[in-house]
């Protein structure tokens, strides 16, 4: 067999592996997070549990896929741990920042609803007043 089609082989079963690893480990600790973020609501947090996973499937699958081309042939064994090597780190590093890009924006989102639920009226209310009182 060709080193090139092994090549391809081994780097789309580790690549999808660790795709599929990585999405299931944020997703499985991140519906906590997320229910703190959508201040409690569960089934909301599981619904965008479920989205975010889906489209981080689609970008990752999507790159892996993309970048499976090679620029030439492998002659040799170490060609394949040259080749692999590159293209799992690209990989990882995608799904790295996939990651904290993620964790950026639900913190955001977090952060500004933790404002508004601090944000207190600064008297509280004693009565109401009459129109046209005290003018």
């Amino acid at each position: 067999m060709d080193r090139t089609v092994i090549a391809y082989v081994i780097y789309l079963v580790i690549s999808i592996g660790l795709t599929v690893w990585v999405a299931r480990t944020l997703s499985h600790n991140g519906r906590v997070f997320l229910a703190d973020v959508l201040r409690g609501n569960e089934p909301l947090a599981d619904a965008v549990n479920r989205l975010l996973v889906v489209g981080f499937y689609l970008v990752n699958l999507g790159f892996v896929a993309l970048f499976l081309s090679n620029s030439g042939n492998i002659d040799d064994t170490r060609g394949i741990f040259e080749n692999l090597s590159a293209k799992l780190g690209v990989v990882l590093l995608v799904l790295g920042v996939m990651h904290l890009g993620n964790v950026y924006v639900l913190n955001r989102i977090r952060r500004r609803g933790a404002m508004e639920r601090e944000q207190l009226p600064p008297v509280a209310p004693q009565g109401w007043a009459t129109p046209g009182a005290g003018a």
